[in-house]
């Protein structure tokens, strides 16, 4: 099982009340001009926890330590209905001041996010970043700027290629997909996928899934190897089916309003320091996802399954032609600029 920390939204207020000096102010806050906190979802023996904390370190050390971000690892989670604020809300109310945000944690207030997780757009982590840290970016940047989210430049952090692991039976072509019971990352985009693929998708957080998986809720999920990884789904998976179906990542989001709050230096500072660990970051996923990764997770006794996708490809047609509506014309345009046209 999983030991991975889970924090419930009760426990993580009180943690962001205290961390932000609204109920016991430490020595340590005082003495920083901005305390500010960071949220991600993924466990802490991650790529993206280790740069996160190793950036926020370097500004502190370069800003003197006028600038201290603490660093909450792990998901808000609940057992019982959801009764608070996602973590993004609290993002876009100022309740934190940074968030790692995935497209599907942004689609419900901006699908237009979502265009970087086109089912089979990119084809490589260089073409990727080629258009995120690019016009693509630029244009998703002010999107978000637009609706109170500062996206940092340069802070696309990776993810990587998601492929869909299964407990007992591999996939070869789409007929496979028919009825799989699967974990699917919460966007309206990645569940019209599954769906139109003939799965029958369950949207739960990321933290949960291992126990799901384990007591057969559902029997498949969807996520690059580096989850499979981090999350031990290698205790309840035995197939790792290469479908590359959709490229994620992690955009390091600020409240726009606790961003404007900073002096124009200290900007500079967190975006400059940020190019730099998400690059470093970038890098460390690319060895997780690639073929350490996988053979790691083969001594571990996972099959892998090397797929021809474009039979998948092929049933996405009146897909694509929803979808472009619901992203936009222009978001469509600077993609398809960088992979070719879709659909």
């Amino acid at each position: 099982m999983m030991t991975e920390l889970k924090v419930t939204r009760r426990q993580f207020a009180a943690r962001l009340a205290t961390a932000g000096g609204l109920t016991l102010i430490s020595r340590r806050a005082r003495a920083a001009d901005f305390p500010m906190r960071q949220y991600h979802n993924q466990p802490t023996n991650s790529p993206l926890h280790k740069r996160l904390v190793e950036m926020w370190a370097a500004i502190k050390t370069e800003t003197a330590g006028r600038v201290e971000v603490e660093v909450f690892p792990g998901s808000i989670t609940s057992s019982g209905p959801r009764t608070g604020p996602s973590s993004t809300e609290m993002l876009r109310d100022g309740q934190i001041e940074f968030s790692m945000v995935s497209a599907s944690g942004l689609g419900s207030i901006a699908p237009v996010v979502q265009v970087q997780a086109t089912p089979y757009a990119f084809r490589s982590q260089a073409q990727v970043f080629d258009a995120l840290d690019g016009d693509l970016g630029d244009y998703l940047r002010a999107e978000l700027r637009a609706i109170g989210l500062y996206a940092v430049p340069w802070g696309s952090f990776e993810n990587g290629f998601h492929q869909i692991t299964t407990a007992t039976r591999p996939l070869r072509t789409p007929d496979d997909m028919q009825g799989l019971r699967l974990r699917s990352p919460g966007s309206p985009l990645y569940l019209e996928l599954f769906e139109t693929l003939g799965a029958v998708t369950r949207s739960m957080n990321i933290t949960t899934l291992h126990a799901a998986l384990e007591s057969d809720l559902v029997e498949a999920q969807a996520d690059p190897i580096s989850i499979v990884e981090f999350f031990k789904l290698y205790e309840v998976q035995r197939y790792v089916n290469m479908t590359n179906h959709a490229w994620s990542g992690f955009s390091l989001i600020a409240n726009l309003q606790a961003w404007q709050r900073l002096p124009s230096d200290v900007q500079g500072v967190i975006e400059r320091n940020t190019r730099t660990f998400a690059a470093l970051q970038r890098a460390d996923n690319a060895v997780v996802n690639g073929p350490q990764g996988r053979a790691r997770l083969i001594e571990r006794g996972m099959v892998f399954t090397d797929l021809d996708t474009a039979p998948f490809q092929a049933r996405l047609s009146d897909f694509y032609a929803r979808w472009k509506q619901e992203i936009g014309q222009t978001a469509t345009s600077l993609l398809e600029a960088h992979v070719g046209r879709l659909g």
